[in-house]
């Protein structure tokens, strides 16, 4: 986009603005739109869902929801007083300089203009404008320029767009490292490698009974809840989530070595003990249920790569480390902890792992050996 407004200047075209808007299929955004100026150059924006809300009035007054809604391929003005009033936007694109607008856009799909529905989930499309400075006289021979490439110009930024909304799906569902893993091209069945990282299983304490007695939407609700910030937590130290079980969460640290996957993992560890206490104390205000949790933490190597059926696959992590991290998050009950680690994580963490504080020796179901158990000494506060 950029480089198609810098030809369009470099040919003559006085162009001031163009502004692009696409519909994202992303879980947090309903769309996604580009802005490129003469005199800044291009910027992005994300634009919030609006399921179950009332649309923003900057979009409800805008030029590209009055074209879409009206059926019309195209829309031209010269910044009429009436046009002004209607549209808050030609106000500050007047204060820019610009003397004329025009505006085009086109569905993708099954729909044509004259059935087009914006709030269709199916609904897709490219929408775009460019609003001109000088006489407007100079400008106006431009817009048959503008409407012949606007076919080539839609499918190349769909293209574009898809890529980077299947780029951001691929995340959302499979973790930040799997899903680029998948697009780069690690999809065959059975491909995978053996990495050295730091397993973590976050679980709800109690989450069998409040099923039990949780309207289902309250349930999801509370999920919703503790997962959003277990996973910013995670994520923020470098950690990657690998998926969600019910009411648990297992992620890894894989940073590059195995004493920067036990640092970092503990870093996280050491916050998530204030993070729930304030998550519970905001729920507690609101009269919401209240959960509390379990993190169990074990270093190794583990396999990881793409495991199932030649028609459906998961991105995920086996072996015994693995295995040890679930017999690990099984043993909360017994030393009254809610943060348990492995040996083997306190002695990749080194000197960070210094101040971690014994359990015990265990013999744990499925396990030779008996290994010992550590937690994190955190004073209430």
């Amino acid at each position: 986009m950029r480089r198609f407004c810098e030809e369009l200047v470099n040919h003559g075209v006085p162009l001031l603005r163009m502004q692009l808007a696409q519909r994202a299929l992303h879980p947090e955004f309903g769309g996604i739109g580009f802005t490129w100026t003469r005199q800044d150059g291009l910027n992005s924006e994300y634009f919030e869902r609006v399921d179950h809300k009332e649309p923003r009035n900057e979009w409800v007054q805008s030029p590209f929801f009055a074209l879409i809604s009206s059926g019309e391929a195209e829309y031209y003005s010269r910044f009429s007083s009436e046009d002004e009033a209607r549209f808050p936007i030609f106000t500050r694109l007047k204060e820019m300089g610009a003397t004329s607008y025009f505006a085009h856009w086109q569905p993708f799909g099954d729909f044509s203009q004259a059935q087009f529905d914006p709030d269709s989930p199916n609904a897709e499309g490219l929408v775009a404008s460019w609003s001109f400075d000088g006489p407007p006289e100079e400008a106006e021979p431009c817009l048959a320029l503008l409407r012949n490439v606007f076919g080539t110009l839609a499918l190349v930024l769909a293209a574009a767009g898809n890529r980077e909304m299947g780029r951001a799906l691929l995340q959302v569902y499979l973790g930040r490292d799997a899903g680029a893993r998948v697009l780069s091209g690690e999809i065959a069945r059975g491909s995978s490698q053996r990495i050295d990282a730091v397993i973590c299983l976050f679980d709800l304490r109690g989450f069998t009974a409040l099923s039990e007695s949780l309207p289902g939407e309250e349930l999801v609700d509370l999920l919703n809840d503790y997962f959003g910030h277990v996973v910013q937590l995670i994520q923020s130290h470098g950690g990657n989530i690998l998926k969600f079980m019910g009411d648990a969460v297992m992620a890894m640290f894989n940073l590059g070595t195995l004493q920067e996957d036990a640092q970092a993992a503990l870093r996280a560890v050491a916050e998530l003990g204030p993070r729930m206490r304030a998550v519970n104390e905001a729920r507690a205000a609101e009269g919401l249920p209240l959960a509390e949790y379990t993190m169990a933490l074990h270093a190794g190597e583990i396999l990881y790569g793409n495991i199932g059926a030649p028609n459906r696959l998961d991105f995920t992590v086996i072996g015994p480390a693995v295995n040890l991290t679930a017999r690990i998050a099984d043993m909360h009950r017994a030393v009254e902890r809610s943060i348990i680690l492995s040996e083997d994580v306190r002695d990749a963490a080194g000197a960070d792992g210094a101040d971690l504080v014994s359990v015990g020796r265990y013999m744990l179901r499925g396990v030779a050996e008996p290994i010992e158990l550590f937690t994190l000494y955190q004073p209430e506060t």
